[in-house]
């Protein structure tokens, strides 16, 4: 009976694991070892396991890479142009921005090649080559040269990428950098060598009524009706090697580009992602999940809604301060809104029945295994988490509030501090330089001190109401002594009398820089008060974590084991993936049913002159109006807009280029859908779905509104 028992819940568990077809974010250098490439091309796929990813020679791999820091961009041209979201190129479009060219607002679409602007800081990475390394991690351990905790360390695991690089073909190559990354909880390694291009300049980006069109408002949401693209471009020196910006750079002449596609989409067509997911937790336990909900999503949605109101009221009036603040809005926005619709879905879903009938199946699994470490390592993790999670929720709220929202402080004025000590006059020269540039940097056209000042004043009470006052920082002890708990006053002494305050200030402490000052300055107490909280908080949560890695190492093998023949895939660790999927629509609730695609009717209907989010563009609206949509429309005079699909996706794919069967580009994808936030932890098969934009209606915006024919004319355009 018992072992028909087992045989029943191992059965239910292949047949769960297999239904969810579309579920998993695919290494590419696994993918005939898995078998991943099989289920492609039982769901349509008509290409072969090379053309995707041939370690040998070009495949599609080579067209899609990192664009800036954390999106995805794909190379539509054979001339290095780049496709990626409209908020993936937010913070360069607002970086080139000002009330007299404000780009965000009116769009920017360079005429000819010499009207493409420079933007500093902004790279694009190819994956140059993958190696699995997990043989040689092992072995270093099984040699006693590191722990099993070390191997998971970036400190261990960058000294071991630079000496492969060392040993390795591409060292001294321009603009090759070597990563390696755990995998499965360290249960496999991985190198990757990247070739990072560091002269990329802004082609092309609709204006923010297009590119943000419904806002915050719709962020997360469908039906969806937003034209979320900007177009870079790739230039490199004479040898097409990356290179800093020069005015004799090229457009790097790229070995892969993609095909794009007119032929258009139906549901139930096939649909593949090639991308950077940034961070998934699919193999958290319920009590995981518990703290994920309680110490990370609750205080992050109390803190950032706190701020966004402040900066929402300030945005409203004033163009200067709408601009400056137009990124740092939307990024916080972002995943304020997602941690919400998270919570949410973790309930509406039932995520910890899901995950509670895991763990009851890999008990069984355990137990008829006779392996005593699986046996015991879900309670192992929950007693760490009872440990964990009041510790995160006080590290969360401290990043949130003192490190993510309150931007002035800054801790430069120690070191010099230590050279005013040692009457050490050449150091003290030093020092000043850095200071000086310290300043400039929190100074910066993108941060306003009274904006500051206001956020300081809405969340300096607040994280005294969330935080007990035996565990906040120190600074709050001298606002209750010198104060006399008045946070108003206390912040506008700081902000009106610190050293860094403003230029006058500053410059007086610099033509006679004293010990005493400095001790005196509040923003340096207070820097330093949340700097002692932080590493406090760190430290403890650091060795916790030790441990807690280990046994996810564990519990991750065991649950690989367990759904064995099926093949599993590892969180996302923003390295490249493939999902695959279909086109599809989808019924969130009793009574509703959404379409997989949506037309350009829908700009109209959401329409409202009075609110920002849905103004439509004069020129957009006449286009609409007199159905001018060229060859990009539907054979029933429709223009598309944006398209579901059931792609397993997260942060870090936007940007990433949506292709068909055969490899051509369909879309860009750009979010995820309110009902399925919970996807992070728990993919959800009938639920999750992924936004994308058309590719036709990208390519209308260009020509129509853009009058960049000549963009698309460099394109491999598939009838």
């Amino acid at each position: 009976m018992n072992r028909l028992r087992l045989y029943l819940l191992g059965l239910i568990t292949l047949i769960v694991c297999s239904a969810r077809a579309d579920e998993g974010m695919w290494l590419l250098q696994l993918m005939q070892e898995q078998h991943s490439i099989d289920m492609m091309k039982k769901q349509g796929l008509k290409l072969d396991a090379k053309d995707l990813y041939n370690p040998n020679g070009v495949s599609l791999k080579d067209a899609v890479g990192i664009f800036g820091g954390g999106c995805t961009g794909e190379i539509i041209s054979p001339e290095g142009l780049i496709l990626t979201n409209h908020h993936c190129g937010y913070a360069s479009i607002q970086q080139h921005s000002s009330v007299e060219h404000d780009y965000l607002t009116d769009g920017f679409w360079a005429a000819s090649r010499d009207k493409e602007l420079a933007t500093p800081g902004l790279k694009f990475t190819f994956i140059e080559r993958i190696e699995d390394i997990t043989d040689l991690v092992n072995a270093k351990i099984a040699a006693k040269e590191i722990t099993e905790s070390e191997s998971f360390t970036g400190p261990f695991l960058e000294k071991l990428a630079m000496s492969l690089y060392q040993q390795s073909d591409l060292k001294g190559k321009k603009g090759i950098v070597p990563q390696a990354l755990p995998f499965y909880a360290g249960n496999r390694f991985y190198i990757f060598y990247k070739k990072i291009y560091s002269d990329v300049r802004m082609v092309a980006a609709p204006p923010s009524s297009i590119g943000k069109f419904g806002g915050e408002t719709d962020n997360w949401m469908w039906p969806r009706h937003t034209g979320d693209f900007s177009i870079f471009r790739i230039y490199a020196d004479a040898n097409g090697e990356p290179a800093e910006y020069a005015a004799t750079n090229t457009p790097l002449k790229t070995q892969k580009h993609l095909s794009i596609s007119l032929k258009g989409l139906k549901e139930g067509d096939y649909a593949m992602i090639m991308g950077f997911p940034g961070s998934t937790s699919r193999y958290l336990t319920v009590s995981e999940i518990k703290e994920r909900m309680e110490s990370t999503n609750d205080p992050r949605i109390r803190i950032r809604g706190a701020r966004l109101s402040v900066l929402k009221e300030v945005m409203n009036a004033s163009d200067k301060i709408r601009i400056q603040y137009a990124n740092k809005y939307a990024g916080s926005s972002n995943y304020w809104k997602n941690s919400i619709g998270m919570n949410k879905a973790i309930i509406d879903n039932d995520v910890l029945g899901t995950k509670a009938e895991q763990e009851t199946l890999f008990a069984a699994f355990a137990q008829k295994q006779n392996n005593s470490d699986y046996v015991k390592v879900v309670s192992q993790i929950d007693n760490h988490i009872a440990q964990t999670s009041p510790l995160n929720y006080q590290f969360t709220s401290l990043r949130e509030v003192f490190f993510a929202a309150i931007e002035f402080g800054n801790n430069q004025l120690t070191t010099l501090r230590e050279a005013l000590v040692a009457k050490n006059d050449s150091l003290i020269k030093v020092r000043l330089q850095e200071l000086k540039e310290a300043y400039a940097e929190v100074h910066n056209k993108d941060y306003d001190h009274e904006v500051d000042r206001k956020v300081a004043k809405a969340l300096f009470p607040l994280y005294a109401e969330m935080i007990p006052a035996e565990q906040r920082p120190s600074i709050y002890r001298v606002i209750e002594q010198k104060y006399k708990g008045d946070y108003n006053k206390f912040i506008d002494e700081m902000y009106d009398h610190s050293i860094m305050a403003n230029q006058t200030n500053f410059d007086n402490f610099v033509k006679k820089p004293t010990v005493k000052v400095i001790d005196q300055d509040l923003a340096i107490q207070y820097c330093q008060s949340k700097y002692d909280a932080y590493r406090q908080l760190a430290s403890q949560l650091q060795e916790l974590n030790k441990d807690l890695a280990l046994l996810h190492k564990t519990y991750i093998r065991g649950l690989n084991e367990m759904k064995l023949p099926v093949p599993s895939y590892p969180d996302a660790n923003f390295t490249i993936r493939l999902t695959y999927g279909n086109v599809k629509a989808y019924s969130p609730k009793d009574g509703v049913h959404y379409n997989y695609y949506t037309t350009t009717n829908g700009i109209l209907e959401k329409e409202n002159p009075e609110d920002r989010e849905f103004v439509v563009p004069a020129k957009l609206k006449e286009l609409i109006e007199n159905k001018d949509y060229g060859r990009y429309a539907l054979p029933n005079g429709e223009m598309p807009v944006c398209f579901l699909s059931t792609n397993d996706i997260t942060g870090g794919n936007s940007g990433s280029p949506v292709l068909n069967e055969n490899g051509e580009l369909i879309g860009c994808a750009f979010d995820g859908n309110w009902e399925s936030l919970s996807g992070d932890i728990n993919f959800d098969n009938s639920l999750q779905r992924c936004i994308n934009l058309d590719i036709r209606y990208v390519l209308f915006i260009l020509d129509k509104l853009g009058n960049c024919g000549h963009l698309i004319n460099e394109m491999t355009i598939v009838e």
